[in-house]
């Protein structure tokens, strides 16, 4: 049985979603990693981290096939969110390609299905399929991923756009750009963010944040470590689920310790200072 359950979330839907999750982007790739890629996982149920995000283009389906190994016997206790890729997301690809991915899960439905990231087919096609997906009992909410505010609008635009619940994109203390108009306009639409990469990716910016001299300060004065101090400011964010990956059982127990660390006012505005809000439109970043 799981410790303590992370909080939760509203989606707009009425559903609700854990606050902090595992990611699994780069899992199901080698064979010989796959018992530490599982063992870790389920770490993570038992620590309270219900929420596990895949796709079908990790591993083309190998990391779908690694949680459901995790799931084996505890498909109950998790929020499933996986994603569909952009080329495989038309009227009728994208239910396909949803009915593939449950198949490697083994289960009967998904909490959460997310288009990827914008592509050419159009979003009518896209949300039509969601729809009727969700009619069926095959999802329970859907999403999209790597769309930015005209993104967001033009998806609302559509019929059935406005149950779009959540937009899962990169957003760190490095990479902030959302905050200037991207967060605000999910904010007014009740409508949580989903932060992947929440300590970047490469090993440049993984330095950049956890090599930051106030991060490492901050992280002294609390007898943490600065990937927990960098996770705990996102989990201080108004409405964002933060979903870090986690390939081992200790940095799992890593991650789930930064949902109990309390930054104060003057700490957070110490990383403002380090790291510098937007002062005007960027590009959505993504990995």
């Amino acid at each position: 049985m799981a410790d303590t359950m992370v909080n939760t979330v509203q989606l707009p839907s009425g559903n609700r979603m854990p606050v902090l999750g595992q990611g699994t982007w780069g899992m199901g790739e080698q064979r010989a990693r796959r018992s530490a890629e599982v063992k870790a996982l389920q770490r993570g149920l038992d620590l309270g981290m219900n929420l596990i995000d895949t796709a079908e283009m990790y591993g083309e389906g190998g990391a779908e096939e690694v949680v459901a190994e995790v799931m084996a016997d505890r498909r109950a206790e998790v929020y499933l969110v996986s994603k569909v890729y952009p080329h495989n997301a038309g009227r009728r690809s994208a239910i396909e390609a949803c009915e593939r991915s449950l198949r490697r899960l083994k289960t009967d439905y998904l909490d959460l299905y997310l288009l990827h990231w914008p592509g050419s087919i159009p979003l009518d096609e896209t949300v039509e399929a969601f729809r009727q997906l969700k009619e069926e009992g095959k999802i329970r909410d859907y999403g999209v991923s790597n769309f930015d505010t005209d993104d967001m609008e033009e998806v609302f635009s559509v019929p059935g756009g406005e149950g779009v619940v959540t937009n899962q994109v990169l957003y760190n203390l490095l990479r902030r750009g959302i905050e200037w108009d991207l967060l605000p306009w999910c904010r007014q639409h009740a409508m949580p963010i989903m932060a992947y990469s929440p300590i970047e990716n490469s090993g440049k910016g993984q330095r950049a944040i956890l090599e930051n001299p106030v991060v490492e300060a901050i992280a002294r004065s609390l007898n943490v470590t600065p990937a927990q101090v960098a996770l705990a400011w996102l989990l201080h964010q108004e409405g964002v689920v933060v979903i870090p990956k986690a390939s081992s059982e200790a940095h799992v127990r890593e991650n789930r310790g930064a949902f109990d660390i309390r930054l104060t006012g003057e700490q957070r505005k110490e990383l403002d200072r380090a790291f510098p809000p937007p002062q005007r439109k960027v590009g959505l970043a993504m990995r």
